[in-house]
């Protein structure tokens, strides 16, 4: 199962003043939460209500993610940032409502391969007809409805404006969100292959994107099961990327541009790479393991020299001084070594760039 967080959105979907749904949402939410909190799910309360959507007002198709207006835009990055959802709704003349209607309307790839749950609520029959028609349109989008729901029948659970307490309601909840987790770990290779900027990459089926600060749980795991071999090379192990902690893995993703391999949800490789004067400086290159000598280094590598920036002449890289692994791959790729200083038992290798990269 992934390292990451799960960010799991909860849409409060009803917007009529005075309406049950604020109530429904803060019960999910307390009831839910310590389990969320079991699991590594961070819950985010939206309220559809806040969001001040008006009908879909965008010029071009939500298909083609051009959005012209604000609210559109605010909305797109609340629903990206989402692994999955769950939709507070109530039942109007047997159907969801239209705010709901309009607010998954509005966008398109957003939606694509995360698992959405409903808590339905109304009278006769509880928010299910609600639900039902919800599910037809989700489904159309990319989203997977999930076989568990709640429904909550009006007359007998609520009482002055509130929702009686209910264990077997609540249990209800938490099953709802177990089976909502499993479903996010098992699309997310799919909401990997769908993300804006992803690249077929050199294995069939994978595909490389830009890493950004939330993939740091998994680039420390990748960067220590990579470097021990390095650390036993070069007899020491005061190697910064064996002793990084997530938070300082986190803030250098903030300062490097480094991409990453995915296959199937896992990350098999990455390199990192920013200028220093006219200098392109690449680091960080690693690749699992047990899948070594398949070309992902090499791959990895002429990516990063394609992206180095106009006015860069050369690529620059450190590694061991008895890295003779490394140093092979980098020398039978061009590279030599130079002068420039570096971090004690290493060795800087570098590579003119083509001319049309100046």
């Amino acid at each position: 199962m992934s390292m990451k967080l799960l960010r799991v959105a909860v849409l409060t979907c009803s917007t009529r003043p005075g309406a049950l749904g604020p109530a429904v949402g803060r019960w999910l939410i307390d009831a839910i939460a310590p389990r969320a909190a079991e699991i590594g799910v961070k819950l985010t309360p939206v309220a559809l209500g806040d969001l001040n959507l008006p009908f879909l007002d965008e010029e071009e198709h939500p298909s083609s993610g051009v959005y012209r207006h604000e609210h559109t835009r605010r909305w797109s990055a609340i629903v990206d940032a989402a692994d999955g959802f769950i939709a507070v709704t109530p039942e109007y003349n047997h159907g969801m409502p239209a705010t709901l209607k309009n607010a998954l309307d509005c966008l398109g790839d957003e939606w694509a391969w995360k698992p959405i749950g409903f808590v339905g609520y109304g009278n006769t029959s509880a928010g299910t007809r609600s639900v039902q028609h919800a599910k037809q349109v989700v489904s159309a989008l990319r989203l997977v409805p999930l076989g568990a729901t709640v429904a909550i029948r009006i007359g007998d659970s609520v009482e002055h404006g509130r929702l009686r307490p209910d264990a077997a309601r609540d249990a209800a909840g938490a099953a709802m969100l177990d089976e909502l987790v499993r479903l996010a770990h098992a699309l997310r290779p799919m909401r990997e292959h769908a993300r804006a900027g992803a690249v077929p990459g050199p294995l069939a089926g994978s595909h490389a994107r830009r890493l950004t600060p939330d993939d740091a749980p998994e680039v420390t795991v990748l960067q220590r099961c990579c470097w021990v071999e390095e650390a036993v090379a070069n007899d020491t192990t005061a190697i910064p990327a064996l002793r990084e902690s997530p938070e300082e893995v986190r803030e250098w993703l903030t300062s490097w541009n480094a991409t990453g391999i995915r296959l199937d949800g896992r990350l098999l490789g990455m390199v990192r790479t920013r200028p220093v004067g006219t200098d392109w400086h690449l680091g960080r290159l690693a690749v699992v393991p047990d899948l070594r000598g398949r070309g992902l280094g090499r791959w990895l590598l002429r990516a990063a020299e394609l992206a180095a920036e106009p006015d860069c002449r050369r690529a620059v890289l450190f590694t061991g001084a008895k890295s003779l692994r490394n140093i092979a791959l980098y020398r039978n790729t061009g590279y030599r070594p130079t002068s420039l200083a570096g971090p004690e038992g290493t060795i800087c290798l570098a590579k003119d760039l083509p001319g049309e990269r100046r």
